[in-house]
């Protein structure tokens, strides 16, 4: 197993691949929608994943109907949230571990995130993880949001390395197809959403965990 060319950075996403996450998140969102007296099912939660807020909002109003009141729900959504997120916060499997690798190799890294940049430091601070990534792209850092490209142009821009020598690790398909259109090679670690045919072709590997990246990385700079 092995990948086109040896990363000289890598890229992760935030929510689903380094913290178990998107269980909470749904769990809120459920319970945030039955207070505004609507119903949010897991199909309809899935095609959300990966994306920021103001597509999020488009895409509920288009579900919901216009009398859905998207402001309201985020705070609702939230506050929810913020609750899971203090009780339950963990991180996924192999995280230490590749991030060690990358360590011994001197290889840079950044988050791109669909998230905001106050809920992706709270992450990051709960782990002590702030100085093991050299950039923290979030919400308000580029122009428009997973699936387009930009939030991964941004971070390969900000570690000054050519998209192209860039691994970006994804589990949600809006991540992986922002990925692709950046020109980045693309690892899928999949967590709610498993990889689709058309997902897949647009992966180097789709791989179980981050243990097996570091396995990877380690295996292509021996």
């Amino acid at each position: 197993m092995t990948l086109p060319r040896k990363p000289a950075a890598v890229v992760f996403d935030m929510d689903g691949l380094l913290f178990d996450t998107e269980t909470l998140s749904f769990e809120a969102a459920v319970t945030a929608a039955a207070q505004h007296g609507h119903a949010i099912d897991w199909p309809f939660f899935s095609t959300l994943i990966g994306r920021a807020w103001p597509d999020i909002s488009l895409h509920m109003t288009a579900h919901l109907g216009d009398g859905f009141a998207a402001d309201d729900f985020r705070v609702t959504w939230l506050d929810h949230y913020s609750a899971l997120l203090a009780g339950r916060l963990a991180l996924k499997a192999g995280v230490l571990e590749l991030l060690d690798i990358l360590d011994s190799y001197a290889i840079p890294r950044a988050i791109a995130t669909s998230s905001m940049k106050e809920k992706a430091l709270y992450n990051l601070e709960r782990f002590s993880l702030m100085d093991r990534f050299h950039h923290v792209i979030a919400q308000g850092d580029y122009a428009a949001s997973k699936p387009a490209p930009d939030p991964f142009l941004k971070a390969s821009e900000r570690l000054g390395v050519a998209p192209a020598l860039c691994l970006a690790l994804e589990d949600s398909h809006n991540g992986i197809k922002a990925a692709h259109s950046a020109g980045m090679m693309a690892i899928m670690v999949p967590d709610l959403l498993e990889p689709t045919e058309e997902i897949r072709a647009l992966c180097e590997h789709v791989l179980t965990d981050l243990h097996q990246v570091a396995d990877l990385i380690m295996g292509m700079e021996a």
